[in-house]
């Protein structure tokens, strides 16, 4: 370890994790567990870019010291006035330069033994793409396979709670993946921070245990999988299920009962198949839609749009039939229940 240069390596030497950078920077992604003190903010940034290239480097170091030595001396003053002496910060910005020294320095002189991270963000940024093109090979996914519709994910999460592994990527993408996948009031996240909750969730699998896991395409909403992670999982053994039309359109119609109050967005959301289906085809889903026909609906959805859609991903991207298929008419709780523990049984079977 470098004298008060520590790595991504050294993070959990650390009493706190502090990262200088602009809210914005923050927002889009950051170490886990970090806390947001900037020493400039997104608009104060911005100004003394401007000075920077408009006037001179050095009247933007002139403005830039004085905003920075403020924004320390109230993050002093509203956060750490508490701290004892003994306190063990990690300071970083973007790439472990001025932004992150200034505060190391001020908080050095007070008596703090506050460590510079080497490389800033970017290194934790290095970190996560290495991690994410290594985690993968180490993992065996068992992939729940199955038309929209057969409750894929919370069979999923209903093997999660009888102890098994399970990588839900849809809730770490805050999306369900089709074109009807956006959860009201629940943005995505940003890519990188995507990314860096899929590590933290890989690196806690054990790799000596079987990862369940849906089998998703490449995008979930806008956010792209990992092409290792890709790769393996449509490698991995592919388990179907199979739930019979009626089952599925009742399900749907409660695991998607947010859009029968916001029928206008659902129509909306609609419009995105245009080239995909015909005119005419829309316009009779808007008229179902106006009617609260809801199970004509989402029949015609399922007959017309997604399982076309999935038999063409199937054979495209999984290749020969899955092993094991289990059928099902009952999708309820209690019937996604028995699914999951039929999931169990099937893989155990096989070890036999």
């Amino acid at each position: 370890m470098k004298p008060n240069r520590p790595t991504v390596a050294d993070l959990a030497a650390f009493d706190e994790i502090i990262d200088v950078r602009s809210p914005s920077e923050f927002s889009e992604d950051h170490i886990p567990g970090a806390i947001n003190c900037p020493v400039l903010n997104d608009a104060q940034r911005a100004e003394v870019g401007t000075l920077y290239k408009q006037v001179s480097p050095f009247e933007a170091k002139k403005i830039g010291a004085a905003l920075v030595s403020e924004n320390i001396a109230h993050h002093l003053r509203e956060r750490f006035l508490d701290r004892p002496k003994s306190w063990k910060p990690l300071i970083y910005c973007w790439r472990g330069g001025e932004r992150s020294g200034s505060m190391t320095t001020i908080f050095r002189a007070i008596g703090w033994p506050a460590g510079q991270l080497e490389g800033g963000y970017k290194a934790w940024r290095t970190h996560v793409i290495e991690r994410l093109a290594e985690l993968p090979t180490t993992l065996n996914f068992k992939v729940i396979a199955g038309p929209t519709g057969s409750a894929k994910t919370r069979v999923l999460q209903a093997l999660e709670t009888l102890g098994e592994q399970a990588l839900d990527l849809e809730a770490l993408a805050c999306h369900k993946g089709s074109v009807l996948g956006l959860l009201p009031d629940e943005p995505q996240p940003t890519q990188k921070g995507f990314e860096t909750s899929l590590m933290l969730a890989l690196q806690a699998f054990d790799p000596g245990r079987p990862v369940y896991v849906e089998a998703e395409s490449r995008k979930i909403g806008r956010l792209h999988l990992p092409d290792t992670l890709l790769e393996r999982i449509r490698d991995g053994e592919c388990l179907s299920i199979e739930a019979g039309i009626d089952a599925r359109v009742d399900f749907l119609l409660r695991d998607y009962d947010y859009f029968l109050c916001r029928p206008a967005l659902l129509g909306q959301r609609l419009q995105a198949l245009q080239g995909l289906q015909s005119r005419e085809t829309l316009e009779r889903w808007q008229h179902l839609i106006a009617g609260e026909q809801w199970a004509a609906l989402v029949g015609e959805l399922l007959e017309l749009h997604y399982d076309p859609l999935y038999r063409r991903s199937q054979s495209h991207h999984f290749g020969p039939p899955p092993a094991h298929c289990i059928r099902t008419n009952d999708l309820s709780p209690a019937g996604i229940n028995r699914l999951a523990a039929a999931v169990i049984q099937a893989r155990m079977a096989q070890i036999a």
